[in-house]
């Protein structure tokens, strides 16, 4: 199983958090640990969830300077909101940035789902599940090197191609994988469709509401007569949040959970914490050695 961190975007996550050169640092310590993968969220601004209003840097612009000082670590989007870019301009970003990471991309995509920074940045928040599914139409086949013409209700293509393509080698799996978050039929359905991996969030051990919506899953993968065995199943997991749906900043207990989610089937994690620096990215560095060396105590 698979091991990563998302990233601080803001100081809501640590004093200074938000800033590149902290950003930066924990990036570089957890790439050098040892770490499997870096992520970052896709927001412009919460409102109505807080006091005040809140928000977080644009992910494409710091995921691209992630990649550049970074090495081996893979980068993924958790997840980007198709609806804020015009899909074949994602698909084109997308594979730029797979250029600058040497093959790193991870790109995962979802409908959205905070209103408030729709209305506020000026996005229409109606029929997301269509819209989503016209963006997948463009998106995933432009990334697999496909010369792409499509005329939709909300979005419209002709003859459109990737020059140059996504530069990923064979060893790689000669293209950029996709990530859906979802749930729901209509969406778990596209998700079996098009994805190469499914990202469920957010948790602390494995619990019902996980296995229900992994079940979900499989009747989409069902429906599309599409073998559920071939989707790679990855779970977002926060740390240090209050609440039963998050695992405390300790060692044994993180260790502890990696392998509930490894012995679960799951493939891939995603570690939110709640405050990053660099002593909780020690925290889950050493957690995720215990995993591999054969669990906690």
């Amino acid at each position: 199983m698979q091991i990563g961190i998302v990233l601080p975007m803001s100081d809501a996550e640590g004093p200074g958090a938000g800033r590149w050169p902290q950003l930066r640092a924990l990036a570089q310590q957890a790439d050098g640990g040892g770490i499997d993968s870096l992520w970052l969220y896709d927001h412009f601004i919460f409102r109505g969830l807080e006091d005040e209003d809140s928000g977080i840097h644009e992910v494409w612009t710091l995921l691209s300077a992630v990649a550049a000082v970074t090495e081996r670590a893979q980068l993924g989007t958790i997840v980007l909101g198709t609806g804020f870019r015009p899909p074949a301009l994602t698909a084109k970003m997308a594979a730029t940035l797979d250029e600058v990471s040497d093959g790193r991309l991870i790109l995962g995509l979802g409908t959205g789902w905070h209103e408030p920074e729709y209305k506020a940045f000026g996005y229409p928040f109606d029929h997301r599940a269509s819209r989503f599914e016209e963006t997948l139409e463009i998106i995933v086949p432009l990334l697999r090197g496909e010369h792409v013409t499509f005329s939709g209700t909300y979005h419209q293509v002709e003859d459109a191609f990737l020059i140059p393509p996504p530069p990923r080698p064979a060893r790689l799996g000669g293209r950029v994988p996709i990530l859906i978050a979802a749930k729901g039929e209509r969406v778990m359905r596209l998700t079996a469709k098009w994805a190469d991996a499914w990202n469920a969030a957010w948790f602390g051990f494995p619990d019902d509401r996980f296995r229900q919506r992994r079940a979900d899953l499989v009747r989409g993968c069902e429906a599309e007569d599409r073998d559920p065995a071939t989707m790679l199943v990855t779970a977002g997991i926060t740390v240090g949040e209050e609440g039963e749906s998050s695992l405390p900043e300790d060692v044994d207990t993180i260790a502890r959970a990696l392998d509930a989610w490894r012995d679960e089937g799951v493939g891939h994690v995603q570690l939110a914490l709640h405050s990053i620096e660099p002593r909780t990215v020690d925290l889950v560095l050493e957690a995720r050695a215990r995993h591999l060396g054969g669990g906690a105590a």
